[in-house]
């Protein structure tokens, strides 16, 4: 056996009895992405230096693996949004429309859905990533590598157990978004209705 690999080998076993319990990266790809679905609440505060109080909005949201994101907006207004591998788009009169996919907006959105789904690869495109924590309680901060993102964004803190529970976007304006997601289950199927805005 080549000696640089026996070396790892030896230093592997060194490690087990202090790492037995460690969690990676890889482990939490593999929990977040374990459910086919995922239905529930989120409320997103928006704090924006030019104002004394945050901007509160409220909705539901459908995660579903293989299709994408459903992210429902109830409150301050009704407005219904797909986050989806083409792209996002959003219900008119007319039914979904794609919207333009070089926005701020969209990059959001499309970090927002590799986050959801534990896909640990597609963030370090973008991300440095430090994780820390167990199974049932870790945290993940992300820090821009390019330089088109580190205009944008400061860091990116993320937290959660067996599902993701908090997002924070920290933002180089100074400007900050807290989203909360809440009462998130993985026990309910997708609805007829909830199947065919996936197909549209």
């Amino acid at each position: 056996m080549n000696p640089f690999f026996k070396s790892l080998g030896a230093l592997a076993l060194l490690a087990v009895s202090s790492w037995a319990n460690a969690f990676d990266l890889q482990q939490l790809s593999e929990q977040l992405a374990k459910p086919d679905v995922i239905h529930g609440r989120f409320t997103q505060e928006k704090h924006l230096r030019a104002l004394p109080k945050p901007l509160i909005s409220k909705g539901s949201f459908v995660l579903a693996k293989d299709h994408g994101l459903l992210w429902l907006l109830k409150t301050p207004l009704q407005q219904d949004y797909r986050i989806t591998a083409k792209g996002i788009a959003r219900r008119d009169n007319n039914g979904w429309q794609l919207l333009p996919g070089k926005s701020a907006g969209a990059e959001q959105n499309r970090l927002f859905l590799a986050v959801l789904q534990g896909d640990s690869s597609g963030l370090q495109r973008d991300f440095e990533l430090a994780l820390s924590g167990t199974a049932q309680q870790w945290i993940l901060t992300l820090t821009p590598r390019s330089m088109l993102l580190k205009q944008v964004f400061n860091r990116i803190n993320i937290d959660g157990g067996e599902l993701v529970q908090t997002i924070e976007l920290m933002e180089t304006q100074g400007d900050s978004t807290l989203l909360r997601l809440q009462d998130s289950t993985a026990e309910q199927p997708l609805s007829d209705a909830e199947q065919h805005d996936f197909a549209e």
